[in-house]
């Protein structure tokens, strides 16, 4: 990496904590110049407006919540240990976060809805590759005789993952993990009725 990949990505680093914190249009450039010690010049010398740099942020914090994810389920051998994996992860959230400022998905989603649609677009991607990532888990646990196979994966995928937003939302509201813990006691019967 090149010095100026290397000052773009200690940007994007920098900038994403505070983007999820304070919002799109709660940070200013100023924000990302004062946690950089960077002059605009510096900033704008790597990314050619504002927008530019929270696309790259949301890519950036987009990877390392899909890395996350994986390294929680990848050394489980079963579908069913995989899903009690990310039930375990969850039921942490959110005193397991590794960003200050919540569900990315949720902060940059909302600010994104009707007034940016390159971020909604991203954020819509990364909705979607959860989801499938719920129905290939599904799937395996088919293969594998975990699970029966007139199982709707498509239906669970999205129930899950909504329920799953939901909790992380009110999570975040009340400071407890409460409801999140009877959101996952839900998914976990779901899940169980679904065993061969």
């Amino acid at each position: 990496m090149n010095k100026a990949a290397r000052t773009r990505q200690f940007i994007i680093e920098t900038a994403a904590p505070i983007f999820n914190q304070k919002g799109v249009a709660g940070t200013a450039i100023s924000d990302i110049m004062e946690a950089t010690r960077l002059a605009k010049g510096g900033l704008y010398g790597n990314f050619s407006s504002k927008e530019e740099i929270v696309a790259e942020v949301f890519d950036y914090i987009a990877e390392q919540e899909k890395q996350r994810l994986k390294a929680v389920t990848g050394p489980e051998p079963t579908a069913l240990a995989k899903f009690e994996a990310l039930f375990s992860y969850y039921a942490r959230f959110p005193l397991n976060r590794d960003i200050a400022g919540g569900c990315p998905m949720l902060n940059f989603g909302v600010e994104a809805d009707d007034t940016n649609p390159i971020l909604k677009k991203k954020v819509q991607e990364l909705v979607q590759y959860f989801q499938q990532r719920i129905r290939m888990l599904v799937q395996l646990g088919k293969e594998n005789g975990e699970f029966k196979k007139d199982w709707d994966e498509d239906k669970f995928a999205v129930l899950m993952f909504t329920m799953l937003e939901g909790a992380i939302f009110v999570t975040g509201i009340m400071n407890n993990n409460r409801q999140m813990l009877v959101v996952l006691d839900f998914l976990r019967k779901e899940i169980k009725r679904h065993c061969k």
